[in-house]
């Protein structure tokens, strides 16, 4: 992957300056021996293997999402797009520029996709992250003690909506260090990009939209499950009063995707025995809180929190919190350097 560190004030992105004179060359002698525009046929029979692919191999949640309001067209999500770059034998070459800004930074990535078996230039993608966007330039304080050290520029009080007619509440948050999240910007910008190119390139755009996480923001956006999938079974509470109270009503079976960096994993225990019982909550930077009581899902947050990839995390709002349905790791490489290595 290039690094091109920009010190002079951006310029519009020409596409010329990204693309290989010879290969330019060779991809003028390979279309003049074939001019003749796909027929009709040609054309449909590349849109039915887009459908096969989504259908036979694609998993809503994870390769794509839809968002209620926005019509039906699917959202096709990073490993969504490296299944149709598979599937098309394609190959992607990451073009990065790095905007320097005010105390952050900014990647810009262009994504050419090119031929495997012939390497002819097919066409590029556009994407671009940067620290001062909202998910990235804020997390929640530590405690009290870092909140009131920080300076007050660096700090704030974010409102948070209650949940279902609970009161509203103030969260403390404190700016993220950019150099924290740098290679995290980068990730994202790259994947921008490649969502964008797979898109352009295959024609799938009658198919898909862009990733879920440009539809909404803050990065969250409703989307829609199966209302008859069944959560993580919530433990059985020993009731202190004979009295028989009604049991809150939990009406959503809407839930919504957010994908954000982990910074926390904790686990509240309680019970003895077989009714003994682990809740896990998992807290992203910028302090929004999803909890769970699926273990397996605690553990694929514990090992994404101290590298640089992101999750996607599917939830329902209750009257308990933000209850997590699924979660999807994006970005994650296990072979990712691990704090403490040289």
């Amino acid at each position: 992957m290039e690094i091109k560190n920009l010190r002079t004030p951006l310029i519009p992105l020409k596409w010329e300056g990204f693309i290989n004179k010879k290969e330019v060359g060779m991809n003028e002698e390979l279309a003049k021996q074939d001019e003749r525009p796909l027929t009709a046929v040609e054309v449909r029979a590349q849109v039915n293997l887009i459908q096969e692919v989504m259908k036979s191999v694609m998993q809503k949640g994870q390769h794509y999402g839809i968002v209620p309001g926005c019509g039906d067209k699917p959202t096709l999500l990073k490993p969504g797009a490296e299944k149709l770059m598979m599937t098309f034998r394609l190959a992607a070459d990451p073009q990065v520029q790095e905007i320097p800004t005010e105390d952050g930074m900014t990647f810009r990535v262009v994504c050419r996709i090119t031929s495997q078996s012939s390497g002819v230039y097919l066409g590029s993608g556009l994407g671009e992250a940067s620290t001062k966007e909202e998910k990235y330039n804020w997390r929640k304080a530590v405690c009290d003690g870092e909140f009131d050290d920080t300076p007050e520029d660096r700090r704030r009080l974010k409102w948070v909506k209650g949940y279902q007619g609970n009161k509203d509440y103030q969260v403390k948050q404190v700016r993220t260090n950019p150099a924290d999240i740098a290679n995290t910007i980068l990730k994202m910008a790259k994947k921008r990009a490649l969502v964008d190119a797979i898109l352009t390139v295959t024609a799938a755009s009658d198919i898909f939209t862009q990733d879920i996480e440009e539809m909404a923001e803050n990065g969250v956006a409703p989307v829609s499950v199966d209302p008859h999938r069944k959560p993580a079974e919530r433990p059985q509470e020993k009731k202190t009063d004979t009295t028989e109270k009604p049991q809150p009503q939990e009406t959503a079976v809407d839930t919504s995707l957010i994908e954000g960096k982990v910074e926390a994993v904790s686990v509240k225990t309680g019970g003895e025995g077989k009714k003994a019982w682990s809740k896990y909550t998992i807290t992203l930077v910028g302090g929004d809180r999803f909890s769970t009581f699926d273990k397996k899902i605690a553990e694929d947050a514990k090992a994404v929190k101290d590298t640089d990839g992101v999750v996607n995390i599917l939830y329902k709002t209750t009257n308990y919190g933000n209850e997590i349905v699924e979660l999807n790791l994006s970005g994650f490489d296990s072979k990712a350097r691990q704090p403490g290595d040289d």
